[in-house]
């Protein structure tokens, strides 16, 4: 009796064991997990939950991984475009163009100052702007014309009566002359200046013929200014403001070369803007002028 009940156990565990066994075949398994006891079957259920447990690994962690990955991917593109963004090169290159644009470096010198190679044989030049006429004339001949250039004179009646000052209508400098040496950075080293041959020429760079050694003939070192060594009008001596040809009004004249009679450079003949006065209105040759003035480019 307790045979047969063992017997009845047993059978239909082994019944289960092999059926068990079966379905793990057909699912796959490894079959060696069916063989054995009961507590082989154990085992090998045991088994397939084990399975199970790596096709829940297949699904998650491989699908899971390589997505963090691709986000882990993107982002050296984001760094990539911070840094093309941080960069900017082509941001520096156009500052530095507009800088070298606007600076530059020093403005190449051009002729701003000139003693004019033709002049008047009378003291009449037509006023201030007859004078400034020939100034723009004579600078144009030469391609200067661009240019705005006025008479270095004087006026003792301009605009409501006022006196204008030869200082006051040049320009603060500096001034370079035809051979773009230059002359003055501003007005007071202009008016501190001596004439000089070499430094005092026409728009052409020819010196003006004077008492320097080897000067050609006839003297016409007398510069017309009615100015005097300060930049201001010289009372009474401008031919009338530049309208006369009377033998008894004067101008005050200045020596372009810086030099007297025979060369003599005593202090008294250095002036380049106011030494003397000359012979009388009608006539400006006398005393060694031809009726030239003082050209100076206002901008």
């Amino acid at each position: 009796m307790k045979t047969a009940h063992t017997y009845s156990i047993r059978r239909p565990g082994a019944v289960l064991g092999l059926t068990l066994s079966l379905v793990m075949s057909a699912c796959g398994s490894d079959g060696g997990a069916s063989t054995g006891s009961t507590s082989d079957t154990s085992a090998a259920t045991t088994d397939g939950t084990a399975t199970t447990a790596p096709a829940t690994d297949s699904t998650t962690a491989p699908t899971t991984a390589p997505t963090t990955d691709a986000t882990t991917t993107d982002t050296p593109t984001t760094g990539t475009s911070t840094d093309a963004t941080t960069a900017t090169p082509s941001t520096d290159a156009s500052t530095d163009a507009t800088t070298t644009t606007t600076t530059g470096g020093p403005v190449e010198p051009s002729m701003s100052f000139f003693v004019s190679s033709t002049g008047s044989p009378t003291g009449n030049l037509g006023g201030l702007e007859g004078a400034d006429k020939r100034c723009q004339d004579l600078a144009d001949a030469v391609g200067a014309g661009a240019k705005t250039w006025h008479a270095y004179l004087s006026v003792e009646k301009g605009p409501d009566d006022q006196p204008i000052h030869a200082k006051d209508r040049i320009g603060q400098g500096p001034w370079y002359n035809a051979d773009l040496v230059l002359i003055a950075g501003d007005l007071t080293e202009l008016h501190a200046k001596d004439g000089d041959p070499a430094l005092f020429l026409d728009e052409n760079g020819e010196m003006v013929p004077g008492q320097w050694v080897g000067s050609p003939m006839p003297n016409e070192h007398d510069i017309l200014t009615g100015t005097n060594k300060d930049g201001t009008v010289t009372a009474g001596k401008t031919c009338a403001d530049w309208t006369s040809e009377d033998p008894a009004v004067f101008a005050q004249v200045g020596h372009s070369d810086g030099l007297g009679p025979m060369g003599n450079d005593a202090e008294q003949y250095r002036s380049w803007n106011s030494v003397h006065e000359n012979g009388g209105c009608h006539d400006t040759a006398p005393k060694g002028g031809a009726g030239r003035v003082y050209c100076f480019a206002i901008d």
